[in-house]
């Protein structure tokens, strides 16, 4: 079914700040370190034309105030979108944060992944019409995350091999390109990876009408998949995947999953069976449930 003759949801339109090219809508539940270290990336990025939208998932006001302090001082618009805590329910607080946003153009990452400098750009340069965008993020150990400063994140040092070899991270080269590749390693790269294009939530974008028209996320599904299912209804309506692995990349801070439950995994990967013999192209579990 083609995406362009879905009936769109009775949902009002993005209000748009011209100066406003990406709404960024970050996850995160009672990590104020980790969230202030995020915060720390988009604070030094080479573009400024964009909002950044909190979808917390129930965190007491340690994170709210933590979130609102390191804005302030970074010159970073903020647009904090709360509900209480009830249990792992990341799928609806994403709803209600695309409602949210203010910009027609969304790019989603997660509390405890710190950006490139020129993450902003090079999603806002990727974008097209019709499509999304499919990133990644390295992932570092705890003693290497604890150790990062403000100022190695301003400085960029934090995205270099070597300061990452000498403060614990032992990864081998191909798998540091997802942070360090130049952009003609990151065009072979995102050619030749095996890697599936699909939607991860610490590093895809797209329309804001276009997750509109497909439901949002599934608010049925807990931990562990939901955001490729998000992704593979775009699919199934005509939304091409462009795969940007390596053109920028994300640092993931190391913590524990607490809230990862075998059970509600079985349940997702079913939900997602599901959509993919179904072909389907929107939830009835999603932003309708939020609707007027």
């Amino acid at each position: 079914m083609a995406l362009s003759i879905l009936a769109r949801p009775a949902f009002p339109p993005s209000i748009v700040s011209s100066p406003l090219q990406a709404s960024v809508i970050i996850s995160t539940y009672n990590q104020p370190d980790w969230l202030e270290k995020c915060l720390w990336g988009f604070g030094y990025q080479t573009r400024r034309d964009f909002e950044v939208v909190i979808a917390d998932d129930g965190s007491d006001q340690a994170t709210r105030a933590r979130a609102e302090s390191v804005c302030e001082a970074l010159d970073l618009t903020l647009n904090y979108v709360w509900h209480p805590d009830d249990g792992f329910q990341k799928c609806r607080i994403l709803n209600k944060a695309i409602l949210a946003a203010r910009s027609d153009y969304l790019i989603f990452t997660d509390g405890d992944c710190i950006p490139k400098p020129d993450f902003i750009a090079t999603h806002l340069g990727l974008r097209a019409p019709g499509r999304f965008l499919s990133g990644g993020y390295f992932k570092l150990p705890m003693s290497t995350s604890q150790a990062i400063t403000q100022e190695d994140v301003a400085s960029g040092r934090v995205f270099d091999g070597k300061w990452l070899r000498a403060h614990g991270v032992t990864a081998p080269w191909n798998k540091l390109l997802k942070i360090t590749a130049t952009p003609r390693q990151a065009w072979w790269a995102n050619r030749l990876t095996p890697a599936n294009r699909s939607w991860n939530g610490n590093n895809s974008s797209t329309w804001r009408d276009l997750a509109i028209q497909t439901g949002g996320f599934d608010e049925r599904m807990g931990y562990g998949g939901q955001d490729r299912e998000f992704g593979e209804r775009l699919m199934n309506a005509g939304v091409r995947p462009i795969m940007m692995r390596y053109s920028t990349g994300m640092l993931h801070l190391d913590h524990s999953r607490g809230y990862r439950n075998e059970e509600g995994i079985r349940k997702n990967r079913a939900i997602r069976a599901e959509t993919r013999k179904q072909k389907m192209t929107r939830t009835a579990f999603g932003l309708n449930l939020h609707a007027d």
